[in-house]
């Protein structure tokens, strides 16, 4: 059961290219968000949401948003990291079977928090954890889940009807893949490579 663990953590990938449309059952996306709900959360806040984005009118608007996205983004490039960043998929958008956003209430048990009073970004912690939680639960169903960052969190408040104050975190596309890469996009593309864990480490202090 362990070993499981382990290779889900090893296996899961931001899954952009590799959707095939296929349904989730019922049973098996309440699994993954039952999975997801039971994160731990700061002062048992549970400061997330959950919006599942079938609409395929939604799904086309929110894609045109994301590449016009892209395009400010490619603007900045130039020479071998334009060449490189031309060649990457960015969503699955419109070819996962739903999408899954997911959002941060800050209010969401106020007003006093227990545990946020030092750290205002806690409970934005905590949403993470959720979502971590839901990345693995998919994996280990078979699924897969792509996180898409090109977008301004105006755009997606007014287009899902989202709360003022209520701040969306995350758009992931989910659904049944053709496989889970071996390698990274990212890596794969030459993009950035992994930064191997040694490096990452310090002993008491900083550089220790």
């Amino acid at each position: 059961m362990i070993h499981d663990l382990y290779e889900t953590i090893s296996r899961r990938r931001d899954v952009r290219g590799q959707f095939t449309g296929e349904p989730v059952s019922a049973a098996v996306l309440e699994k993954i968000l039952t999975a997801a709900h039971a994160a731990p959360s700061v002062g048992l806040s549970q400061p997330w949401d959950f919006i599942l984005v079938r609409d395929p009118e939604l799904r086309q608007a929110f894609h045109r948003h994301v590449h016009t996205e892209r395009e400010v983004f490619a603007a900045t490039l130039d020479g071998e990291a334009a060449r490189r960043f031309a060649g990457i998929k960015i969503d699955g958008i419109l070819e996962s079977t739903l999408s899954v956003v997911v959002t941060y209430d800050p209010g969401r048990g106020g007003p006093a928090v227990l545990g946020r009073h030092a750290i205002a970004d806690a409970g934005l912690y905590s949403v993470c954890l959720a979502i971590q939680n839901l990345w693995l639960a998919a994996t280990a169903e078979g699924l897969g889940i792509g996180w898409v960052s090109f977008y301004r969190e105006e755009f997606l408040r007014e287009l899902l009807g989202i709360p003022g104050g209520v701040r969306p975190v995350a758009w992931l596309c989910l659904g049944p893949v053709s496989h889970l890469e071996a390698v990274p996009d990212l890596e794969r593309h030459g993009w950035r490579q992994r930064r191997p864990l040694h490096l990452a480490l310090h002993t008491d202090r900083w550089g220790g």
